[in-house]
């Protein structure tokens, strides 16, 4: 592999990841660390990349909000799972969707269809999907999150219960076999559950990334869902449970 061909891949590597190690980059180009070094230090010299601690970042990465950075993880994963469970959703339908990567992927891949009803405490959810297709846009209210331009509280789940949908979807943080699907923040796992209750199909979104973990709440067991929508097969365990509680597990292809 020649020089600028390495040039090249380098920069297509952390357009899709972000931010990458050195040695994550030496090991995805099968070359030496030295070789590595070698190619970013023209790129980290005219501005191109930035160097730090031992990873290298495009400028546009550094200082984005961390639900920005997260949009960037596993995103293939994200779409292809958007898709398969976009392709389920048929126009004029009313979906509810709680704020997350995968949700806000779901939004996009929902642009082809039309008259939906739409509630959601996501602002990127709600601005990608309102004012297009003669869609009907309701968005929770409360203070917004500066990370993720979300609404969360007692407020935003007050709101939500008014709605009855046909889709209700959630992402997640984790999922754990006895435990069930689990998120690390209180006030989002609130809202998760909320919403999970509010629709005539309850479905979790995620990449198979967060089957095995163990978050700090419970969003709920896995009897309170009706379908799943994942990339990998679960786990053994988790995939016994699944089938247990009646849950209906697709994987994006």
């Amino acid at each position: 592999m020649n020089h600028s061909k390495r040039h090249n891949d380098i920069l297509r590597l952390l357009q899709q990841e972000g931010t990458v190690t050195i040695a994550d980059l030496a090991k995805k180009l099968d070359v030496s660390l030295e070789t590595v070094r070698r190619d970013i230090k023209p790129l980290t010299t005219n501005g191109t990349l930035l160097k730090m601690h031992g990873a290298v970042a495009l400028p546009s990465v550094v200082g984005e909000a961390p639900f920005e950075k997260r949009m960037r993880e596993n995103s293939e994963a994200k779409k292809a799972i958007a898709i398969a469970m976009a392709s389920t959703i048929r126009d004029g339908d009313s979906i509810m969707l709680d704020t997350g990567t995968t949700t806000s992927y779901l939004a996009r891949e929902l642009l082809g269809h039309r008259r939906l009803t739409v509630v959601t405490n996501s602002s990127d959810i709600a601005r990608t999907l309102s004012t297009v297709n003669d869609n009907r846009v309701y968005m929770a209210g409360g203070e917004l999150r500066s990370d993720n331009g979300a609404a969360f509280g007692v407020s935003a789940i007050e709101f939500i219960s008014h709605f009855t949908v046909g889709h209700a979807v959630i992402s997640t943080g984790a999922i754990d076999a006895g435990i069930g699907v689990m998120d690390y923040d209180l006030e989002e796992a609130e809202f998760a559950r909320a919403v999970v209750s509010r629709g005539k199909r309850a479905i979790v979104v995620t990449d198979y990334t967060k089957f095995g973990r163990q978050g700090l709440v419970r969003v709920c067991e896995f009897s309170a869902l009706t379908d799943l929508f994942t990339d990998k097969a679960p786990p053994r365990d988790v995939s016994s449970s699944l089938k247990a509680a009646g849950v209906n597990v697709v994987l994006a292809r």
